[in-house]
């Protein structure tokens, strides 16, 4: 009989581009203010790809940082999944573009496509890979250039938009650890209230694919999934949030992460947030306060995780992760242009 597998994050990188867009720089273009916007969302500033980036460059940083981290040789992946909605590449897969230029010779690799739940959709599929024995070294990434669809006339979603990636090496174990529950999650009623509308551009009547959000429906669906399919991970599990040392939440608006916590019944600091200064980063955001917070000592090698999103679809996602002790946190190599932005006041 097969003895059981587990999975391990061995490794974990993030990349954001150097460009630091403010709110008070949105406010020269759009009818908007630094208050109105922090008031509203939280955001204080986000990060938007220049020229000669995209999203295949990001998901490439972040995919190099985790692979060094965990010590592992591209060639030695067996899988490489993307949660995207990226549209530099609808086929061949970003995967593709990622594992080639990783010189990972020969990796199958594919995209996950459910918008911010991309990154959670991805890691819980990569998990039964190594809990079934075909796989032993996965690369997880989350990545989104969602900077390129801002519509600027549109200050309601205009402000609430960044650029990024994030990724995780998950890595097959005998050590009881990894994911202990997860739950996935689809209305597609709701396809209408949060989506990028390439079928207008194709069909000729748009210029430009832009990011359409019904902004009371997505809060209100958000405020209802979060606590719901948290409890339902943690209750999979047979754990309780007192099980858990951080929440890792989709970073999309603050005021729906402040109403999750009243609803849990949990203190806001056990969310790990960073969307004060990123914004919200799509199916990069987990992975990127992920990354932030194991570099920064916050999330400690042996906590348990409990990383929670919503988004297009309309999906969600809960996973419970429990880290591993033998995890070696390393000092942050982020270099200039990627996570190390002082906080900006």
């Amino acid at each position: 009989m097969m003895q059981q597998k587990y999975g391990q994050i061995t490794g974990w990188g993030a990349y954001a581009p150097s460009n630091v867009v403010t709110n008070d720089d949105l406010s020269k273009i759009l009818d908007t203010s630094d208050e109105w916007i922090v008031q509203r969302t939280g955001i204080k500033a986000r990060r938007w790809a220049e020229e000669g980036e995209d999203g295949i460059s990001m998901a490439l940083a972040a995919s190099r940082e985790a692979l060094e981290v965990a010590q592992l040789d591209p060639n030695d992946l067996d899988l490489i999944i993307v949660g995207t909605s990226l549209v530099e590449s609808l086929a061949p897969a970003v995967a593709s573009y990622v594992q080639h230029q990783l010189g990972a010779k020969d990796v199958p690799a594919f995209d996950v496509s459910t918008g911010c739940t991309g990154f959670l959709y991805s890691l819980s599929t990569a998990y039964q890979f190594i809990a079934t024995g075909a796989y032993e070294n996965i690369l997880v990434v989350g990545v989104e250039h969602i900077s390129q669809f801002v519509d600027l006339d549109d200050r309601a979603t205009a402000v609430l938009f960044g650029d990024g990636a994030g990724a995780v090496v998950v890595q097959a174990t005998d050590e009881p650890c990894g994911l202990k529950g997860f739950q996935l999650g689809s209305d597609g009623s709701q396809t209408e209230k949060l989506k990028l509308g390439l079928t207008e551009l194709i069909k000729g009547e748009s210029s430009k694919a832009t990011i359409y959000m019904d902004g009371r429906a997505v809060f209100r669906f958000a405020s209802r999934v979060l606590g719901s399919a948290c409890a339902q991970v943690l209750q999979q599990a047979g754990k309780t949030l007192d099980d858990v040392d951080w929440i890792v939440p989709h970073q999309a608006n603050m005021r729906i992460l402040q109403s999750a916590a009243r609803d849990m019944g949990v203190p806001l600091e056990k969310f790990y947030i960073n969307i004060d200064q990123y914004a919200n980063t799509s199916a990069a955001s987990i992975p990127l306060a992920l990354a932030e917070g194991l570099n920064n000592g916050q999330i400690k090698p042996d906590d348990t995780i409990l990383m929670v999103s919503f988004g297009a679809g309309l999906t969600w996602a809960a996973t419970l992760v429990e880290l591993s002790p033998k995890m070696v946190c390393a000092e942050s190599m982020f270099e200039l242009g990627e996570l190390v932005a002082e906080p900006v006041m």
